[in-house]
Protein backbone atom coordinates (compact mmCIF):
# COMPACT_ATOMS: atom_id res chain seq x y z
CA UNK A 1 0.00 0.00 0.00
CA UNK A 2 1.40 3.35 -0.54
CA UNK A 3 2.40 5.47 2.13
CA UNK A 4 0.08 8.08 0.87
CA UNK A 5 -3.10 6.38 1.45
CA UNK A 6 -5.02 5.48 4.64
CA UNK A 7 -5.02 2.20 6.11
CA UNK A 8 -8.65 3.48 7.18
CA UNK A 9 -10.93 4.08 4.45
CA UNK A 10 -12.51 7.92 4.15
CA UNK A 11 -15.07 8.70 6.55
CA UNK A 12 -18.09 9.25 4.57
CA UNK A 13 -20.24 12.70 5.88
CA UNK A 14 -23.72 11.70 7.46
CA UNK A 15 -26.99 13.33 6.70
CA UNK A 16 -26.69 17.52 7.62
CA UNK A 17 -28.17 17.89 10.92
CA UNK A 18 -30.99 20.40 10.04
CA UNK A 19 -31.01 24.22 11.03
CA UNK A 20 -32.76 24.76 14.40
CA UNK A 21 -35.23 27.96 13.62
CA UNK A 22 -34.10 31.57 15.24
CA UNK A 23 -36.00 31.82 18.36
CA UNK A 24 -38.56 34.19 18.22
CA UNK A 25 -36.39 36.01 21.17
CA UNK A 26 -33.40 35.96 18.81
CA UNK A 27 -35.73 38.77 16.17
CA UNK A 28 -34.11 42.21 15.85
CA UNK A 29 -36.16 44.41 18.77
CA UNK A 30 -37.54 46.27 15.60
CA UNK A 31 -39.34 43.26 14.42
CA UNK A 32 -39.99 40.99 17.65
CA UNK A 33 -42.21 44.24 19.16
CA UNK A 34 -44.61 44.99 16.80
CA UNK A 35 -44.64 41.50 14.68
CA UNK A 36 -44.54 38.69 17.94
CA UNK A 37 -44.95 40.79 20.84
CA UNK A 38 -48.16 43.19 20.60
CA UNK A 39 -50.37 39.96 18.81
CA UNK A 40 -49.30 37.80 21.25
CA UNK A 41 -50.30 40.08 23.87
CA UNK A 42 -53.58 41.17 22.47
CA UNK A 43 -54.12 37.81 21.83
CA UNK A 44 -53.72 36.93 25.91
CA UNK A 45 -55.52 40.36 26.81
CA UNK A 46 -58.69 39.06 25.02
CA UNK A 47 -58.22 34.98 26.21
CA UNK A 48 -58.27 36.75 29.71
CA UNK A 49 -61.48 38.23 29.59
CA UNK A 50 -60.13 41.67 29.19
CA UNK A 51 -61.72 44.31 26.88
CA UNK A 52 -60.52 45.28 23.77
CA UNK A 53 -56.69 47.23 23.87
CA UNK A 54 -55.35 49.45 21.96
CA UNK A 55 -51.18 48.22 21.62
CA UNK A 56 -48.75 51.00 19.86
CA UNK A 57 -45.22 50.55 19.78
CA UNK A 58 -43.15 53.68 19.66
CA UNK A 59 -39.91 55.60 21.14
CA UNK A 60 -40.88 58.43 23.38
CA UNK A 61 -40.79 59.38 27.06
CA UNK A 62 -40.71 57.30 30.09
CA UNK A 63 -44.19 57.97 31.80
CA UNK A 64 -43.12 59.77 35.04
CA UNK A 65 -39.32 60.53 34.40
CA UNK A 66 -39.59 61.65 30.98
CA UNK A 67 -36.16 59.76 29.52
CA UNK A 68 -36.02 58.44 26.33
CA UNK A 69 -37.03 54.74 25.58
CA UNK A 70 -38.85 52.19 23.32
CA UNK A 71 -42.21 51.46 24.63
CA UNK A 72 -45.33 49.26 23.97
CA UNK A 73 -48.27 51.58 25.06
CA UNK A 74 -51.72 50.35 25.79
CA UNK A 75 -54.87 52.13 26.09
CA UNK A 76 -57.96 50.61 26.63
CA UNK A 77 -61.64 52.09 25.57
CA UNK A 78 -62.55 53.32 29.55
CA UNK A 79 -59.21 55.14 29.62
CA UNK A 80 -57.19 53.36 31.50
CA UNK A 81 -53.62 52.70 29.79
CA UNK A 82 -50.41 51.01 30.74
CA UNK A 83 -46.50 51.94 29.27
CA UNK A 84 -44.41 49.00 29.14
CA UNK A 85 -40.91 50.49 28.72
CA UNK A 86 -37.53 49.34 27.31
CA UNK A 87 -34.47 51.31 28.58
CA UNK A 88 -32.73 50.01 25.37
CA UNK A 89 -34.07 48.84 22.02
CA UNK A 90 -33.37 45.22 23.46
CA UNK A 91 -35.92 42.63 24.91
CA UNK A 92 -32.84 42.11 27.80
CA UNK A 93 -32.78 45.60 28.87
CA UNK A 94 -33.94 47.15 31.33
CA UNK A 95 -37.23 47.01 31.53
CA UNK A 96 -40.29 49.41 33.60
CA UNK A 97 -44.17 49.29 33.41
CA UNK A 98 -46.74 52.13 34.69
CA UNK A 99 -50.24 52.61 35.03
CA UNK A 100 -52.65 55.55 34.97
CA UNK A 101 -56.27 55.02 35.84
CA UNK A 102 -59.09 56.86 33.30
CA UNK A 103 -58.68 60.84 33.55
CA UNK A 104 -55.44 60.57 35.51
CA UNK A 105 -51.45 60.37 34.86
CA UNK A 106 -49.50 58.21 35.36
CA UNK A 107 -47.17 58.68 38.97
CA UNK A 108 -45.53 55.26 39.70
CA UNK A 109 -42.58 53.95 37.64
CA UNK A 110 -42.79 49.84 38.24
CA UNK A 111 -39.24 47.90 37.61
CA UNK A 112 -40.54 45.08 35.33
CA UNK A 113 -38.67 41.47 35.02
CA UNK A 114 -35.97 42.57 37.11
CA UNK A 115 -34.56 39.09 37.88
CA UNK A 116 -35.02 37.32 35.03
CA UNK A 117 -31.82 36.00 33.28
CA UNK A 118 -33.09 34.93 29.60
CA UNK A 119 -36.23 36.93 28.38
CA UNK A 120 -38.64 34.77 26.17
CA UNK A 121 -41.94 36.01 24.48
CA UNK A 122 -43.79 33.70 26.85
CA UNK A 123 -42.76 35.48 30.08
CA UNK A 124 -43.22 39.08 28.63
CA UNK A 125 -46.61 38.50 28.00
CA UNK A 126 -47.40 36.33 30.97
CA UNK A 127 -45.72 38.79 32.99
CA UNK A 128 -47.26 41.11 31.75
CA UNK A 129 -51.00 40.01 31.24
CA UNK A 130 -50.56 39.17 35.05
CA UNK A 131 -49.81 42.53 36.24
CA UNK A 132 -52.44 43.74 34.30
CA UNK A 133 -55.05 41.43 36.06
CA UNK A 134 -53.42 42.14 38.79
CA UNK A 135 -54.57 45.80 38.81
CA UNK A 136 -58.14 44.11 37.99
CA UNK A 137 -58.20 45.34 34.70
CA UNK A 138 -59.01 42.13 32.77
CA UNK A 139 -62.16 39.66 33.14
CA UNK A 140 -64.34 39.50 36.17
CA UNK A 141 -62.03 39.35 39.33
Amino acid sequence: MPASESASEPSTPGPAAKAKPPAPEDQPFERFIPDLLIPALAKEIGSSGGAACDLRFEQGEMPVVGSSCWMVNGSFGDGRRFWLCFTAADINAAKTVSLAEPGSSPTVLESFLIDEKKMSLALLVSRLVQRLNGQKWLGPN
